[in-house]
């Protein structure tokens, strides 16, 4: 197959907490709900725990978007966690902005646990956004060279 014929296909990495989105993204498997292969669940006690250097170096290993799923807020298992992520995401647009990287390549969605269609459709939409952004060539520079 030559690299004309060939669609492209983002990377995805989806950084989920373990008591909502990943039971969440669990439901929508046991549903049999479609979302693409191409997402990398990384599973994380609670979304607070991402640090935004996990977010940049994501990036810098070839990831063309980077999701954060976390519990509904009020709801987190860690009470206050989400809260947290909420102050955190924001700082990190900020620096993806001076970065110049798209702030479409990096989204924060809430998603409960009972939300398995919602999980599959959030995965759906995002990867159709960063597909129409294309690959990311802004930090491809500090990308580990095979």
């Amino acid at each position: 197959m030559s690299e004309l014929n060939k669609e492209y296909k983002p990377l995805i990495v989806a950084f989920c907490c373990n008591w909502c989105s990943y039971a969440g993204a669990d439901l929508a498997g046991g549903n049999r709900l479609a979302y693409p292969a191409d997402v990398k669940i990384i599973r994380v006690p609670c979304s607070c725990r991402v640090n935004p250097m996990f977010i940049l170096r994501a990036f810098g290993r070839g990831a063309d978007g980077v999701i954060l799923c976390g519990c509904h807020p009020g709801d987190c298992h860690y009470s206050t966690g989400n809260y947290y992520t909420r102050r955190r995401m924001t700082l990190l647009f900020s620096m993806l902005d001076y970065l110049g990287i798209e702030r479409e390549r990096t989204r924060v969605e809430w998603v409960s646990a009972a939300e398995g269609a919602k999980f599959a459709a959030t995965m759906n939409d995002f990867v159709k956004t960063v597909k129409e952004l294309g690959p990311n060539k802004r930090l491809e520079d500090l990308r580990c060279k095979k």
